[in-house]
């Protein structure tokens, strides 16, 4: 039986994730007078229709989000009206950048006067921000104020009620290829659901599984999916740097295959029974049959050969973040070091092998301050989608601001137009 006595529209939010190996779908209930967040359902779905951010099978996306969806609701015993998607693959792009304006008028001859700011002075100092010139591919996704400047007085996140001459914004702004985002979406809207926002992938696993100390002091979230990895830098409350890598840790599971000549499927098996990201802290002693298939010979492999492959792949990808995490010129101030979410994050001995790699801090990333059926997804593979569900309540105290009309809103709009007028 669906309930009705909630009121879905200020309560209940959805995020679905969208990942290469699997679609994640939450649905929380949000008090909106103590911020509270309770987990209702939660529904998991294998995904085949989609690599690396890229729909590969239209119709089986479809289906598969489906799944994912009615088993949240069933769970839930909820019908939901509208979601937030999430995005990943390496179409994402981040850039900082900056815009400043003049508040008020001037009192007699060029002597400004210091006024007052308002929300319409926020709103033009970041619409000036994010003015930058776009190939006709690309759309704005996010814009994240990092820091306001009035005059010389700098740092300072909310400027509404403070009294200056000039007001300078400094954003980071996130683009997405517009194909990509529509299609998405589009795929979504199959389903009877409203698509009322497309969320960063990355930012949304972030949500979930940061706390305000580590934004402030630094700290850079990295999301291992299977065919990608999301990177996030926050840094004094405001994020810094945004890059998604086309490498995740289904490239490990690939390496498996080639190297002990089996299937996906079972190298996948192998990878989570046996495999550890520290070679050493596995035992050559310790052996394990390779599964036999049309009359071949069986074969045995040790843990330490197999952690061995995992181990060198492990240590690329963890190269290839700390490449990214330069670009952000905050490398030396990340207290908090790296927190690692996804189901990648997943592997036996990772924080170890991350720790030692890095020369950082390292902790696993679970969703946190969720109430509910929480020992049903308290592991770092619901982070996205518990963070996408967040998103609607907490973007406005982590200054998240989305661009309220973005092409590819515009788009669905008018592919909604078009399908009433054809019908």
């Amino acid at each position: 039986m669906i309930r009705t006595n909630r009121n879905q529209e200020k309560y209940i939010q959805t995020g679905l994730d969208v990942g290469s190996n699997k679609i994640c779908c939450a649905i929380m209930e949000v008090d909106p007078n103590s911020d509270s967040v309770k987990l209702l359902g939660i529904g998991i779905s294998p995904a085949t229709g989609i690599k690396k951010g890229s729909i590969t099978h239209r119709d089986q996306l479809i289906d598969e989000m489906d799944l994912a969806l009615q088993e949240a609701q069933t769970m839930a015993d909820i019908n939901v009206q509208k979601l937030t998607l999430g995005i990943s693959g390496d179409h994402i792009r981040g850039i900082n950048t900056q815009g400043a304006i003049a508040i008020g008028g001037t009192n007699g001859p060029n002597v400004p006067v210091q006024h007052e700011i308002t929300d319409g002075d926020v709103h033009r100092v970041l619409e000036l921000a994010k003015a930058i010139s776009l190939p006709v591919d690309r759309d704005i996704l996010h814009v994240l104020p990092q820091e306001y400047v009035i005059d010389t007085m700098d740092s300072i996140k909310d400027p509404v009620g403070l009294t200056g001459r000039r007001l300078e914004a400094r954003v980071h702004l996130i683009t997405v290829a517009t194909t990509a985002a529509t299609n998405l979406a589009s795929c979504a809207e199959e389903l009877g659901v409203t698509v009322d926002g497309v969320v960063y992938q990355g930012l949304a696993s972030s949500i979930s599984a940061l706390v305000e100390d580590e934004k402030n002091l630094g700290v850079v979230c990295v999301d291992i999916g299977a065919t990608t990895t999301d990177i996030v830098v926050y840094h004094e409350g405001g994020l810094r740097h945004t890059a998604t890598l086309g490498i995740g840790a289904a490239s490990i599971t690939n390496d498996i295959a080639v190297m002990l000549q089996v299937g996906i499927e079972e190298a996948e098996k192998i990878k989570k029974t046996y495999g550890s990201a520290k070679a050493s802290m596995s035992s050559p002693a310790l052996d394990f049959e390779l599964p036999a298939h049309n009359g071949q010979i069986k074969r045995k492999v040790s843990e330490h050969e197999l952690s061995r492959y995992v181990e060198a792949r492990m240590v690329e990808i963890l190269q290839l973040v700390m490449r990214e995490v330069s670009r952000a010129d905050v490398k030396e101030k990340l207290t908090y070091g790296m927190v690692l979410t996804g189901g990648g994050s997943e592997l036996k001995n990772l924080v170890g092998l991350a720790q030692e790699t890095i020369n950082m801090p390292v902790r696993i990333g679970k969703p946190n301050n969720v109430s509910g059926a929480v020992d049903v997804a308290s592991s770092p593979i619901y982070a996205g989608a518990i963070g996408l569900a967040q998103w609607k309540n907490l973007g406005e105290d982590l200054s998240l601001i989305q661009k309220p009309e973005s092409a590819i809103t515009d788009t669905m709009k008018k592919l909604k137009k078009i399908v009433k007028e054809f019908f």
